[in-house]
């Protein structure tokens, strides 16, 4: 597929009269809630996390993680022709803490596989975009042995996880060997953790802030545990009452995902997704 250059959309002028009552006005990005003007600042909602897999041949694909290039690139064509941009997470919550990001996104990429490299980093820079890649580190240039059904995929060895982390991608830990933390013993939950955050540490060279827990599943045993480890923040998927920096609801962007999708479903998590402390 040929790439198209982005296209900034220009903002539409007033029309409302001067002269007229303030009405209620809302902000359709997904950061952003309503607000009626000179009431004070708007209400935003969890930020918008997309959670994305592998990129590449989805011939086989019973868990539907799986996206073309050609989908990642009209996805992100959408996200910059509505004005967003998307970023790793720390970008987004730094800039939130900053009282700005409306314009932000998260983009993550789970498990770390090798086609990461190969076909969304050059569609994300195509479109000027980051994002976040969470990483086994105790299974580097292994595969998907976890998934009981599909193909084995393979994931990044140590060089091509240097390889993203030079390009700018933020470099998250995903635990060690991809195991569901809530059923995890202490001595597991130490190693998911903490020891995976100190092998990246050492793998990149770079401090790492960022976790992601495995299925999407945890609870608060996990979270604390991800809290002790060092993180300063950590995905799930959809943590209920646990939702705050330790757990950040994400929404899955997958194959069928097309613009029409994506509005929906940037407007139904403005619907679910109210304040939380500290994001």
């Amino acid at each position: 597929m040929t790439a198209s250059t982005p296209v900034p959309v220009p903002a539409s002028p007033a029309l409302a009269s001067a002269d007229a009552a303030p009405a209620a006005t809302t902000d359709t990005r997904p950061g952003t809630g309503p607000r009626t003007p000179g009431t004070g600042p708007r209400t935003r909602t969890v930020p918008w996390v997309a959670m994305y897999h592998s990129v590449g041949d989805r011939s086989d694909d019973p868990y539907r993680i799986t996206v073309t290039p050609d989908r990642l690139e009209a996805q992100l064509r959408w996200l910059r022709r509505r004005g967003l941009r998307g970023v790793p997470v720390a970008e987004l919550l730094a800039a939130r803490a900053r009282g700005a990001g409306g314009d932000l996104v998260g983009l993550t990429f789970d498990d770390g596989y090798a086609d990461f490299v190969e076909h969304a980093l050059p569609c994300l820079r195509r479109w000027g975009c980051g994002a976040t890649l969470f990483v086994l580190p105790g299974r580097l240039a292994g595969d998907n042995a976890w998934d009981p059904l599909g193909p084995r995929k393979p994931l990044l060895s140590a060089d091509g996880i240097r390889h993203a982390a030079a390009e700018g991608v933020e470099i998250g830990s995903h635990g060690l060997t991809h195991v569901d933390l809530t059923a995890a013993d202490d001595t597991v939950l130490t190693a998911e953790t903490a020891g995976s955050r100190a092998l990246l540490a050492e793998l990149t060279g770079a401090p790492v802030t960022g976790f992601c827990y495995p299925y999407g599943t945890v609870d608060a045993r996990a979270a604390d545990a991800v809290r002790a480890a060092g993180y300063t923040y950590a995905c799930a998927i959809d943590p209920g009452p646990l939702t705050g920096p330790y757990a950040l609801p994400r929404v899955h962007v997958g194959q069928r995902d097309t613009s029409v999708r994506l509005l929906l479903k940037t407007r139904l998590h403005r619907l679910r997704r109210r304040a939380a402390a500290g994001v």
